[in-house]
């Protein structure tokens, strides 16, 4: 797996935590246990500082990106999913960031929120718990986040890495 140190600027990923051979992981990356990054994520902490806590996913061909002044922080039990991006955001923890989502600088999205499929949450925007956030740009949609689905989310995505880490082979044809 492609795995850079830039500079003095190198990953710590926890040994319990499971990075596809496909994901790339540059710079001031931090990673927590139990955690997952799966197929064409790209996760570069060149600019600042990048932190995925543990038991979270970060799903196929995300982009963790960060700005010099605004660290990207996600943090445990969460769920982000297919091709999100996040940029100089928090993330709380148990949290669920669905599908084709962009969420910018210094958003934060609180403990069991949720932010719907494709939304684009722009700066500076606070999505409070139990809320969700939808559309383009987003909305917040106060008492709609329902909880079990990010219980749910994190629990799969757990049993998955933990599937692929056990099971996965390349084949070579």
């Amino acid at each position: 797996m492609p795995i850079y140190a830039l500079g003095d600027q190198v990953p710590d990923i926890h040994p319990d935590a499971f990075v596809h051979p496909d994901a790339v992981v540059i710079g001031s990356v931090t990673i927590g246990a139990e955690s997952s990054i799966w197929p064409g994520a790209v996760l570069r902490g060149d600019d600042g500082y990048i932190c995925v806590g543990a038991r979270t996913s970060i799903q196929d061909n995300c982009v963790l990106h960060t700005t010099a002044e605004h660290p990207t922080l996600v943090g445990d039990d969460c769920v982000v999913g297919h091709v999100v991006h996040l940029e100089g955001c928090t993330i709380e923890s148990g949290s669920l960031i669905g599908s084709g989502s962009i969420v910018l600088h210094r958003v934060v999205v609180h403990s069991g929120a949720i932010v719907a499929a494709n939304a684009v949450v722009l700066n500076d925007t606070d999505v409070p718990s139990g809320s969700i956030a939808a559309g383009v740009p987003a909305v917040i949609k106060p008492g709609r986040a329902r909880p079990d689905d990010i219980v749910a989310g994190v629990e799969a995505y757990l049993n998955k890495s933990k599937r692929h880490r056990d099971t996965m082979r390349r084949i070579d044809l």
